[in-house]
């Protein structure tokens, strides 16, 4: 019987433990990937029962030039990078993990928020240099009574809809595909993109990144957000375009901006985000801790082990390919 082989297309992870323990009945032999290109990728996948995957563009070129793959494991909870259609039209199970960081990526949407709207991190910068300036830093408007709006309503913006409740904020949302029930359940209003926009103090994003929602956050969103309006992105950084926040925040048009992902990673060192008072960065670390990469990683590869050993996968993407 020839050996199970599992590909690697990347990994940012400091080891793969954890999903080599989910794997180990099959006894696989794991193969990694020089780099996230097409050709390397195809060097340790081409004949592989199974490929796992982080940021890679995994495209039809991909997919087509691996001969015998059944599963495509993707180390997180979106799966932009992959192409769903090559996938199911090959026969390839894509499997991801939607609920494995959702209070990590809450917490970090509520820190930035809250060191946005309390200048911590500008205060801390001048106190460095010694500078204990109260004139500085004002002025600060209250947390209570502000509106926090959540561009997306899923799992992670869910799970922050107490977390602001519990500052005193009221809380909308805008989602196409939002459930009436659980927006009762939560006591959160469904509004419209540009009633968002409008009535904000803070707005969250989460939505997934697609065509439609790419720059979704543009020149024209910034024009209708208030000039004091903070935006948080801790989902996909397409979803806000870079350029025309810097715009934004230069002519003041809104109040500041808290990014743990941009569009083009890691962020170019001539960045006009760079070197602002009024913008909090972090390399894309929102959905981190040792608990969540545990989680990510067993559940991924437990997935991908269920595929190739004929059973039901947890959390299918395309389940018409199981058929």
């Amino acid at each position: 019987m020839s050996k199970t082989i599992i590909a690697v297309a990347d990994s940012v992870f400091p080891s793969l433990d954890p999903a080599k323990e989910a794997l180990k009945d099959l006894n696989p032999e794991l193969r990694m990937s020089k780099d996230g290109s097409v050709e390397e990728i195809l060097k340790v996948a081409k004949d592989c029962d199974a490929l796992l995957v982080t940021y890679a563009k995994i495209t039809a070129d991909v997919i087509n030039g691996m001969e015998k793959c059944k599963s495509i494991g993707r180390f997180g909870i979106g799966v932009d990078n992959i192409d769903i259609d090559a996938a199911t039209k090959a026969g390839i199970v894509v499997n991801y993990v939607p609920d494995y960081c959702i209070d990590e990526v809450s917490d970090h949407a509520m820190a930035m928020l809250l060191a946005l709207a309390r200048k911590i991190t500008f205060s801390d910068k001048i106190v460095q240099q010694g500078r204990w300036e109260m004139p500085a830093v004002v002025p600060l408007a209250r947390l209570r009574g502000r509106t926090m709006g959540l561009a997306g309503f899923g799992k992670i913006p869910q799970c922050i809809v107490p977390k602001a409740q519990a500052f005193g904020m009221d809380v909308i949302t805008y989602d196409p595909y939002v459930s009436e029930d659980v927006l009762k359940k939560l006591n959160v209003k469904s509004v419209g993109f540009d009633e968002l926009l409008a009535q904000s103090d803070y707005i969250s994003v989460h939505a997934p990144l697609t065509p439609e929602t790419e720059n979704l956050f543009n020149a024209q969103a910034f024009k209708k957000m208030k000039n004091n309006a903070l935006l948080i992105n801790t989902a996909r950084g397409p979803l806000v375009n870079d350029a025309d926040l810097a715009a934004a925040l230069d002519a003041g048009e809104i109040g500041g901006a808290g990014l743990d992902v941009v569009p083009v990673e890691p962020l170019p060192k001539d960045s006009p985000l760079l070197g602002r008072d009024n913008l909090i960065l972090s390399p894309h670390t929102g959905f981190y801790s040792e608990d969540a990469l545990l989680e990510l990683q067993t559940k991924a590869a437990s997935d991908v082990a269920s595929v190739l050993k004929g059973e039901k996968p947890v959390y299918p993407v395309n389940p018409e390919a199981l058929k």
